[in-house]
């Protein structure tokens, strides 16, 4: 009898639960070729907090020195990114604090070998631009796009200066 109480139960809710709505999801990916080797151009560029130099804004860690897990503040503590992956020449990071915390921000930055002694340095975004007010997306769009273009001259820049 608990049996047929609970699975009624559980079907009731089910038929009353407010419909799931697909996210929207989007990805903006851009890259870069450096005339350096991935190793040099990661040690140059690839610290989680380096990113202090190349956009710069403040980073300081609030756990962990840049290995997986590790959360790093920016801006003072206007944003706050925690490390969810992690390869010799990448890591990715989640948004849970900040202005694109609401559309689930992620963000991987990544140095593959391309040819002798060259890099492919590669910036992916993906966010649920359900998160961001309508007015916004079309513009939030176009202001990553073009920021993460930007910021990987920097890098490019960065790597190759002696």
């Amino acid at each position: 009898m608990k049996n047929l109480i609970g699975g009624g139960l559980l079907l009731a809710a089910i038929a009353f639960a407010a419909p799931v709505q697909a996210a929207d999801w989007i990805t903006i990916s851009n890259s870069v070729e450096v005339n350096k080797p991935v190793d040099a151009v990661w040690k140059r560029i690839g610290d989680y907090c380096e990113i202090s130099e190349w956009m710069k804004v403040t980073c300081t860690y609030a756990r962990g020195q840049g290995e997986l897990g590790s959360i790093r503040v920016l801006l003072n503590g206007a944003t706050t990114e925690v490390m969810v992956a992690k390869t010799a020449h990448s890591y990715t990071y989640w948004q849970n604090v900040g202005n694109m915390a609401p559309a689930s921000f992620h963000g991987t930055l990544m140095a593959e070998p391309d040819g002798m002694g060259m890099t492919k340095l590669s910036y992916t975004l993906v966010y649920d631009q359900d998160g961001l007010a309508a007015d916004k997306r079309e513009s939030e769009h176009t202001r990553l796009q073009g920021r993460f273009h930007d910021l990987l001259g920097v890098m490019k820049t960065l790597s190759e200066t002696p």
